[in-house]
């Protein structure tokens, strides 16, 4: 087997980061502490890399973008070995975390990145051998994860309804049409038997399983976060069950209702049963009359919107927010510069 890259996609808040951690304390595998987004920030919104010009706005954003500046690269450096080959976004995305593999001195390279399924046809035609880990959790419960991040919600159970199905409908697109490439792994499944999922994930990679993976030696900084300081033995892990059905008492009912109301099916599909709702009739009628006919109108701006933004990339493209940017004005300095 080819061992290409290592991709861990899904929503925000489904256990890439835990699975990043696994991963990145395997001895063979190097995956950044920080989600890469390359191909979500900069795919497609430049044109054809070949011209000079094109290439040279594409990496200058990359390098101004915070993700990309941890990795500490060698602009020089990427630009030359990017000149030796096909003048190609995959290329020039895979050369910055080569780089960094190489001075973690691992022979496979891996990134994390939210919604990487939706880009399942280039990753995988670009490189070979690469495998795409999906990560699905409850809905509810990473529903009530993200609401911890952004207290108002990305508009709210609707928008986060949509990015669940829409995550969950391409996993499984993937899956069908990349047998052997793409797996899915369920966050329930992996906090709650992760030595048995680590080596179900170390079979699909083509790897040995390492029992130091366990320990997340390779992501200190993420295992003590979860666990303190404290030392783990050889078999022991850091992670736990705890936050396995957290949104209940903490997600309003209304918004249960909803996202199990129009994620019915991929939620049976994965194990996630129903809660019982109870409404009063006062409640009942706001549910029907308000809170479902707005997150309805939420849910497919969030789709329309995600449709655009993937099929016209040059014209409105996903870009990152300003504190992702190391300097927030470079941008109309260049462009100054130009008309100068």
């Amino acid at each position: 087997m080819d061992k290409g890259p290592v991709f861990i996609g899904g929503p925000d808040r489904c256990g890439k980061t835990t699975m990043r951690a696994f991963l990145a304390s395997h001895p063979n595998i190097a995956i950044p502490a920080v989600g890469s987004n390359m191909w979500t920030y900069f795919y497609g919104q430049y044109g054809d890399l070949a011209d000079k010009q094109n290439f040279e706005r594409c990496l200058d954003d990359m390098l101004h973008y915070k993700h990309v500046a941890y990795l500490q690269p060698d602009a020089d450096r990427v630009r030359r070995e990017f000149g030796q080959g096909e003048p190609t976004y995959a290329r020039l995305f895979s050369l910055f975390i080569i780089h960094f593999a190489e001075r973690e001195g691992k022979p496979r390279w891996g990134v994390q990145t939210g919604l990487i399924e939706r880009y399942a046809d280039q990753v995988l035609a670009a490189y070979p051998g690469a495998r795409i880990i999906q990560m699905v959790r409850d809905p509810r419960d990473r529903y009530e994860a993200s609401l911890a991040l952004w207290p108002q919600g990305k508009l709210r159970a609707g928008g986060a309804v949509a990015r669940w199905r829409y995550s969950v409908r391409l996993a499984e697109r993937n899956v069908d049409r990349y047998p052997g490439r793409a797996l899915i792994v369920r966050y329930e499944t992996m906090v709650s038997r992760p030595e048995e999922t680590l080596h179900q994930v170390c079979d699909f990679l083509g790897e040995a399983y390492d029992p130091a993976m366990l320990t997340m030696d390779g992501a200190p900084k993420f295992r003590r976060k979860i666990s303190g300081d404290r030392d783990l033995q050889p078999d022991q892990t850091s992670v736990t069950a705890e936050y396995i059905g957290r949104y209940r008492g903490r997600v309003p009912q209304a918004e249960i209702a909803f996202i199990q109301s129009h994620a019915a099916r991929e939620m049976a599909a994965y194990q996630y049963a129903p809660d019982e709702i109870h409404f009063s009739t006062g409640q009942r009628l706001r549910y029907q009359l308000v809170d479902r006919p707005v997150n309805v109108l939420k849910m497919w701006g969030w789709i329309t919107v995600e449709r655009l933004q993937h099929k016209f990339p040059r014209l409105i493209g996903r870009t990152p927010g300003k504190r992702m940017i190391v300097d927030p004005n470079y941008r109309a300095l260049r462009q100054a510069t130009v008309k100068g």
